[in-house]
C-alpha cells in the first residue's frame, strides 16, 4: 500500500498513513444466493500521532465477480460502514455545552441511516447554539434566527436559515401526506458541516481569543511583579501607578 494523506477522526490531525499504520483483510461470500457474490474489505488504521494512537475501523462491501479471462475481480462498492469511531463526527472541547455536542454527535451517527432525522437534530443543535451563544430566548427558531440577522454575515445567515428549513422537512409532515420530500445523506452532511463551522467560529474562536487575551494580561502582571521585586531588592521606592496615568 502506498502512503496517503489521512485525517484522524479522534485528534483531527492531518497526517500521512503508511503500511506501518494500517492492517487490512478481506472475506468473500461465494455461496450461491439470489445476489451476486460479495467481498467484505476490513481496514484498520492506527493514528501515527504519538499523543493519540487511537485506532479506526472501516468495513466496505463490494460486488465480487468472476471473469473467465482474468479470474475473480472486485466490482463496485455497495456500502461502507465506519465502525470505530461510529461516525466521522469531530471531537469538540468540553467548554462547548454538552447538549449541543450530544445533538451534533447524534446527527452524525444517523446521517446515513435517517438523513431526515439527522437534519432535524442539526436544526435542534442550531437552535441550542443561538440560545446559548447569542442569548436569544425565542422558542420559535425562525424568530430566533431573525434576531441574529444583523450579527452574522449575510451568507452565514442564509445558510443558518437553510438548516431551519431542512430540519422542518424532518420534523413536520406536509399538509398533503402523499407529498414526500426526502433529505439525502449528502444534504444531511452539508448541514452537519455548517454546524461544525459555526461551533468553530462561535465557540472555539471566542475561547482561543479569550485565552490569548488572558495570557497577555498574565504576562503583563508577571512583568510588573518582577519589576517591583527588582526595585525592592535594589532599595528603590515603589510608586503606585494611577489608573488615569498614560504610559
Amino acid at each position: 500500500m502506498e502512503a496517503y494523506s489521512w485525517t484522524c477522526p479522534f485528534c483531527q490531525q492531518p497526517t500521512t498513513v503508511t503500511d506501518n499504520d494500517t492492517s487490512s483483510t478481506s472475506s468473500t461470500l461465494q455461496i450461491k444466493n439470489k445476489h451476486d457474490f460479495k467481498l467484505l474489505y476490513i481496514n484498520w488504521i492506527v493514528c501515527p500521532n504519538v499523543k493519540c494512537k487511537e485506532y479506526s475501523l472501516n468495513v466496505s462491501l463490494f460486488d465480487y465477480l468472476y471473469n473467465p479471462m482474468r479470474g475473480w475481480e472486485v466490482g463496485k462498492r455497495i456500502k461502507s460502514w465506519n465502525l470505530v469511531p461510529a461516525s466521522q463526527s469531530r471531537v469538540f472541547p468540553d467548554y462547548i455545552p454538552e447538549a449541543i455536542r450530544n445533538d451534533y454527535l447524534e446527527a452524525c451517527l444517523i446521517k446515513d441511516l435517517s438523513p431526515k432525522a439527522s437534519a432535524t437534530l442539526s436544526r435542534r443543535c442550531l437552535q441550542g447554539m443561538i440560545r446559548d451563544f447569542w442569548g436569544v430566548k425565542q422558542s420559535n427558531l425562525r424568530k430566533a434566527i431573525d434576531k441574529i440577522k444583523n450579527k452574522v454575515d449575510p451568507l452565514t445567515w442564509k445558510a443558518i436559515d437553510a438548516v431551519r428549513k431542512m430540519g422542518n422537512i424532518g420534523s413536520h409532515m406536509e399538509k398533503d401526506i402523499n407529498l414526500i420530500i426526502e433529505v439525502d445523506p449528502k444534504e444531511a452532511s452539508l448541514l452537519i458541516n455548517l454546524i461544525e463551522k459555526l461551533i468553530e467560529e462561535w465557540y472555539i474562536h471566542r475561547h482561543e481569543r479569550q485565552a490569548t487575551m488572558e495570557s497577555i494580561v498574565e504576562m503583563s502582571n508577571e512583568k510588573d511583579l518582577k519589576k517591583k521585586e527588582e526595585k525592592l531588592e535594589s532599595g528603590q521606592k515603589i510608586e503606585e501607578s494611577s489608573p488615569s496615568e498614560g504610559n
